[in-house]
């Protein structure tokens, strides 16, 4: 069989039907949601959200001495942008201190404080937590602060400060761009190229 001859085959066949009305009914509107019902779905993402974050472990922890250097980077970082953080080369952008601090109390602050911090597009940013030279035992809360900083997946890295800004009783914590600065970073970019 020829593709012509299918063809009148095939109309051949449709001889005599009857073609189907097209459908004149609206579109279903969905009805409007007020703000209640609105407010109670964030609420509800807001709880799952939290429910998801990180537990930041109060159980055990590797202790640290006093004056060692803490070191951590994230795979995918960059060598020259982990050794501008390292050299404090990015502006500090927000600081935590968490002097004073009991450990619950310092988990909490630095939970929020990345929170805050993404909401508001900061990447460069500090936490003091002293060097815990008078603390027993020593060093207690820069130990669990640079234990739970690698948890969190905001926090691509963190390193030691230099002595002007605090050396080993301080960090320099580099976070992750939020979606909203991403997006923007690649419009920039495509509008350079085309």
């Amino acid at each position: 069989m020829t593709p012509c001859s299918e063809w009148s085959s095939f109309v051949d066949e449709l001889d005599g039907l009857t073609p189907l009305c097209q459908d004149t009914q609206p579109a279903v509107r969905r009805p409007g949601r007020d703000n209640a019902s609105l407010a109670a779905r964030r609420q509800a993402a807001e709880t799952d959200r939290q429910a998801c974050e990180p537990a930041l472990s109060l159980e055990q922890v590797s202790l640290l001495r006093p004056d060692d250097i803490v070191s951590y980077k994230k795979d995918g970082v960059q060598e020259g942008v982990f050794r501008k953080l390292r050299l404090g080369k990015y502006p500090c952008e927000a600081r935590l201190d968490l002097h004073q601090h009991t450990v619950e109390q310092a988990r909490r602050a630095l939970l929020g404080f990345v929170r805050n911090c993404l909401r508001q597009d900061l990447r460069a940013v500090m936490v003091v937590h002293g060097k815990g030279e008078r603390s027993q035992p020593q060093a207690l809360l820069k130990s669990y602060v640079s234990g739970w900083l690698p948890q969190l997946p905001e926090v691509l890295a963190c390193h030691s400060a230099l002595r002007l800004h605090g050396g080993s009783g301080s960090l320099y914590v580099l976070l992750r761009k939020s979606e909203r600065a991403k997006q923007e970073t690649r419009e920039r970019l495509q509008s350079r190229q085309g």
